[in-house]
C-alpha cells in the first residue's frame, strides 16, 4: 500500500519542472497572458516558491525560451544521406510539428517574446535562425565562407520558412503538408533564380539536383512547372 507522500524535488529538478510547465502553458496562450499564479498551480506549488527558483516571470520565460530555442534548432539537424529534397522535406515536417504543437509560444518566440522582452531573448531567436542557416549550408556542402549569393538565398529561405509558419498559425487555411512541400520547392526556386545571375550558384544548383529522383520533391516541382508551359492547357472554345 502506497502512502501518497509527495517526493521532494531537488533544486534543478524543480527548475526543469517549472520550465516544462511554463512551456506547456505558453503553447496554449501567449506568454503575456499566462500568470505566475497559473504556472504555480499547474506545477502544484505556491506562488512564492516559483519566485524562489526564478526572480520573475521574464526570467522564467527566458529559461523556457532557451529550452524551446534549443529544441527548434535541433529540428534542422538531419543526416546527410539520400536526396537533398527528401532531407529538407523531413526537416520541414519536424519544423511544422513543432509550430503546430507550440502555436502561441512559437509566435511569441519568433516575434520577440513578451511585451517586456530583453536582448537575451532576441539573441536566442537569432541563434535559432543562424543554426538553421548553418544546417542548410551543410546540406548543400558549403560550410565555410559561402558565396554571397548563396548566403542571401539561404538566409532569405530561413526567413520565408519562419514567416510562412507564423501566417499559417493565424488560420491554418492551407494544408500543412502542402506548405512543407512548397517550402522545399521555394529553396530550389530561390537557388534557380540566383543561378541565372551567377555561374557559381549555377554549379551549386546542379549539385542540388544531381541525385534527385523524378518522384522526389524537386522532381515534382519540375513536373508542376512543366504543366504551366505554353500549350500545356488549351483555352476552352
Amino acid at each position: 500500500m502506497t502512502t501518497g507522500v509527495r517526493r521532494r524535488m531537488g533544486v534543478e529538478e524543480r527548475r526543469q519542472q517549472l520550465i516544462g510547465v511554463a512551456l506547456e502553458l505558453f503553447s496554449q496562450r501567449s506568454p503575456d497572458d499566462v500568470s505566475i499564479d497559473e504556472i504555480a498551480a499547474a506545477a502544484g506549488i505556491s506562488r512564492p516558491l516559483v519566485y524562489h527558483y526564478f526572480p520573475g516571470k521574464l526570467s522564467l520565460y527566458e529559461a523556457a525560451l532557451r529550452r524551446a530555442a534549443d529544441e527548434l534548432a535541433e529540428l534542422f539537424v538531419e543526416p546527410h544521406e539520400g536526396p537533398l529534397g527528401a532531407r529538407l522535406l523531413r526537416v520541414m515536417g519536424r519544423f511544422f510539428t513543432f509550430v503546430d504543437e507550440h502555436g502561441p509560444g512559437f509566435s511569441a518566440l519568433m516575434r520577440g517574446g513578451p511585451a517586456h522582452g530583453s536582448s537575451r531573448t532576441n539573441a536566442m531567436i537569432d541563434e535559432v535562425r543562424h543554426a538553421a542557416y548553418r544546417q542548410i549550408l551543410a546540406h548543400l556542402g558549403v560550410e565555410e565562407a559561402p558565396p554571397a549569393r548563396l548566403e542571401l538565398v539561404v538566409r532569405s529561405w530561413v526567413s520565408l520558412a519562419e514567416s510562412t509558419a507564423l501566417l499559417w498559425l493565424e488560420g491554418r487555411r492551407i494544408p500543412r503538408a502542402e506548405l512543407e512541400l512548397q517550402l522545399v520547392h521555394d529553396l530550389a526556386a530561390l537557388a534557380a533564380v540566383s543561378a541565372a545571375y551567377d555561374a557559381e550558384m549555377a554549379g551549386i544548383l546542379v549539385r542540388m539536383l544531381a541525385d534527385e529522383p523524378a518522384d522526389g520533391p524537386f522532381g515534382e516541382l519540375v513536373a508542376r512547372l512543366a504543366t504551366l508551359g505554353p500549350g500545356a492547357a488549351q483555352p476552352a472554345r
